[in-house]
Formats: C-alpha cells, structure tokens, sequence
C-alpha cells in the first residue's frame, strides 16, 4: 500500500521548474505599458511534460500574451473567491442541498476556455459554478441560483448541480454521475450532423471513469469519428476514494485502449490551453480523444464533507503551495515584468468587491413563484392534467 500512496503523493506535489517561465530579457514588459490591451505576444516553456496515449504530444512551448495572463489571474481570481462566497453562503443556510466546490480546479475551466469559440460545447457534472461562468455566465446569475431565486441562471430551480446556458454551449451541469458524458456523445452527434465546425468537450471526474456508459458512449464516438473530445478532471478522490484503491489502472487517459488520450498539468492554465487546443484539432479531423487534466481540489468532495479525514491537511497545504494555479500564473506575470504585486493585488480586491455586490443583489432576488412547479415539464398548449394521489380531488389543468 506504501508504494501506492507515495505514488500518489509524488504526483500531487510535482512542483512547476520556475527556470522554465524564465523569458529572454527583451520579452520582458514594462509596468508603465497597459498589460490589459498589451496584445503582443511571446512563448513560454510548459514545465510538466505531456505524455501521449497512441499520440504524438503537442509542444511543450505555448504562445501567450500580456493580455491573456492578465485576464487568466482576474478570471481565476473572481472564481476562486465566487467558491469562497458560496461556501460563506452555505454554512449560513442560505444555500441548501448540495454544492460541489471547484477552487482548485479553475485553470482547467480558463485554459479550455482559452482555446474554444461558443461554437464548441461543455457539458459536465455537478461541479459546474466555474464552468458555467467561463462560458459567460454572471457572478448575480450563479448566486441567485445557488440561493434558489427567480434571476438564477435556470430560474431558481435548478441549484448547485443544474447550471446551464445553452445559447453559449453550455448543456450543464448534471448530476448523476457521469450520466453527462453520453449526452455528450449525442451533441457531438448534433455537431457532424448538422455539418458545425465546433466540437464537444465531455468534462466528467475519476470517481465517474470506472462506469460501463462511459466506454459504451466512447466506442460509438470512436466508431463514427464524432468531434468528442473526453475530459477526465482527475483530483485524485472519488469522494473519499483514493485513485488508486479505486481504480486499477489509474492512467485514465490511456483508458480508451484505440483512442488516443494525452495526459496534462491541470493546475498550469498555458498547459490546458496547449492540450485543448491540439484535442480540439485532432477531434475535428480523426474523431475522439481523450484528456487527462491532473488537477486538485481544495475542499471536500461536497460541502457536507470536511475532506480531511481521507487525505491530510499537510498534502492540502502542499499542493497550495506548490501547485496552485493562481499563484502559478501570478509568478509568471511578475517574471515577465507585466504587472506588479501590487497591480495584483488591487485586481483581487476588486473582485473582491465584485462577488461582495453580486451576493448582495442575489439576495434582492424574489424565490420562484410557486405556480412555476408546473412549468418547463410538459410541451404547453395540450391541456395536459396533473392528479394528485387520489386522482379525484387534486387536478390541475396545465397551460
């Protein structure tokens, strides 16, 4: 057992060569240039190797900006404090049900966004606040969702694990455990059928990876070359699972034995956005392939669970410090010379200030009405009937 979890550990500590964000001295920036306009770019090295499943790799070089660093650390920065809100929110009971936290997680979300168009679409589990606002949704939509409200992203009546904006391809936000991943399959159905030069990127857990519907959906993919690309965001537990007490081959991107799969540094956002954007290519011209993000989150599985009493809070603190996707990307830009430390830290404030008035105004929000039960079931125009259980007394009519 030893072996294993010393295995594990490695894997999670694996600390970014700083060496390798080192630039030549003339792409350095300097702080009086704006670096939010600054469209120029330059290539930095990724530090943690790709490692390909019957695929060549992409190149460990990726092509940024000042632009994009900027905007990583403010989108990443706003979504880890939207999560921090959330958790606030649900100890004060005004949050209720479940609620799957993702700070930890969010270069995943920014790197894939990084190298996508609203073209392509996203579906997921129940782990979906932060996906759902990189695909544009609002700071006031997801809280008033998360509080059960009338301006929520689905009308208050979805929650935590019901996110959805389909107009920007977002499909959800599901919460039956990797139940998503098939519908998946069926938009990227949708997309070569309808001739849409877009693909569909199948975002699902490790604790979801061992299920038969995900091999069943991946082979019907395989067979009809369908632009699906499968995203494993592998934290390392399945709720309290271990990968490796669960899984015997915990090389989830080699899981799809004729499809090829590539293994990425899920806490590097320039290194999701390298392997998204060679998925993306490779599903469009060969058919499906398959994503291992090696990420990590900070809290529980859930927020009823503590996430300490299967892993220790010496391997939490180890992979903040080692890892961590935001500060990742701050010690980029501060190398690079394109903001400084204070520039940064007046960004968090701000987004600080942008979740603090967001919650307020969720708030403000009204709670569906409760004729709104009966909406979004049934095709309206029918006169469907509702019975109660006694089928005499209790009838409603549908609209």
């Amino acid at each position: 057992m030893a072996p294993q979890i010393s295995t594990l550990r490695r894997a999670l500590f694996m600390p970014a060569i700083a060496s390798r964000f080192m630039a030549p001295s003339a792409l350095s920036r300097s702080f009086s240039r704006s670096a939010d306009e600054d469209c120029s770019t330059f290539t930095v090295d990724i530090a943690v190797q790709f490692k390909g499943h019957n695929v060549e790799p992409p190149a460990q070089v990726v092509e940024t900006s000042a632009k994009e660093l900027m905007k990583f650390f403010k989108d990443m920065s706003r979504m880890r404090r939207m999560e921090i809100a959330s958790d606030q929110l649900y100890k004060s009971k005004l949050i209720r049900g479940f609620c799957h936290l993702y700070d930890g997680q969010e270069a995943v979300c920014i790197g894939m966004e990084a190298a996508l168009t609203k073209e392509d679409n996203i579906i997921t589990g129940y782990r979906d606040h932060c996906t759902y606002l990189g695909r544009g949704g609002t700071l006031p939509e997801v809280f008033s969702e998360l509080m059960g409200r009338r301006n929520g992203c689905t009308l208050g009546k979805g929650g935590s694990m019901h996110f959805y904006k389909k107009e920007n391809g977002f499909y959800g936000g599901h919460g039956i455990v990797g139940a998503q991943v098939p519908l998946g399959v069926g938009l990227a159905f949708a997309q070569k059928y309808e001739k849409v030069k877009g693909v569909t990127f199948a975002l699902y857990g490790d604790g979801a990876a061992n299920q038969g519907q995900i091999f069943e959906s991946l082979n019907m993919a395989a067979l009809w070359d369908l632009p699906a690309v499968y995203v494993c965001e592998n934290n390392h537990y399945g709720m309290g699972t271990a990968e490796w007490r669960s899984a015997k081959c915990p090389e989830y991107y080699k899981r799809g034995d004729y499809v090829p799969g590539l293994k990425v540094d899920g806490m590097d956002t320039l290194a999701v956005k390298q392997a998204v954007g060679f998925a993306k290519e490779h599903a469009l011209s060969k058919g499906p392939i398959i994503l291992e993000m090696d990420t990590y989150r900070y809290h529980g599985h859930s927020m009823s669970d503590p996430g300490s009493t299967y892993r220790t809070r010496e391997e939490i603190s180890g992979v903040r410090q080692e890892r961590d996707p935001i500060e990742r990307i701050r010690k980029l830009i501060l190398l690079k010379e394109i903001a400084s430390a204070a520039d940064l830290k007046s960004i968090e404030k701000e987004v600080k200030n942008e979740v603090e008035d967001a919650v307020a105004k969720a708030k403000e929000s009204a709670p569906p009405d409760p004729s709104d039960l009966y909406s979004n079931a049934y095709v309206k125009g029918y006169g469907t009937q509702a019975f109660g259980c006694d089928r005499k007394h209790s009838t409603v009519v549908l609209p």
